[in-house]
């Protein structure tokens, strides 16, 4: 986890100064993309915070170690799930919801109909049928 962390914590030393930069070049009358800078940054700090304490609770991994061999990092990785068709149903459904914010609040509601199903489809897919636990 060491990497991850000093690649998000990374972003801290670049989007801040680059928000006070971009402040300075525009005269500080477009704070549009200073906030976005900003909150970037903030986004940073954030995800390189979790990464850190993650880092500390977890043991060592093959990639932290740099005399480390490949063969350390074989085996069981994690549990994958198989093919799964929600994943689609929900973006079918999310485009129409979105969709229905520009076009019309009926839309949107014919969107809810197709993405609240697929959520709870995708959420509960292992509590029933082949690949059930």
């Amino acid at each position: 986890m060491k990497a991850e962390t000093w690649l998000f914590s990374g972003g801290i030393l670049f989007f801040i100064p680059i928000g006070f930069v971009y402040g300075l070049l525009t005269q500080w009358d477009e704070w549009v993309g200073l906030i976005a800078l900003l909150l970037t940054g903030g986004l940073a700090i954030l995800i390189g915070a979790y990464m850190a304490v993650t880092a500390r609770r977890i043991d060592e991994r093959p990639e932290d170690n740099a005399r480390a061999d490949i063969s350390e990092g074989a085996g069981e990785q994690g549990f994958f799930p198989p093919y799964s068709w929600w994943p689609l149903y929900l973006a079918l459904g999310g485009a129409l919801a979105f969709l229905g914010v520009a076009v019309g609040w009926w839309l949107f509601l014919i969107g809810m109909v197709f993405t609240i199903p697929a959520i709870l489809g995708w959420v509960f897919e292992y509590y029933a049928g082949e690949h059930a636990h």
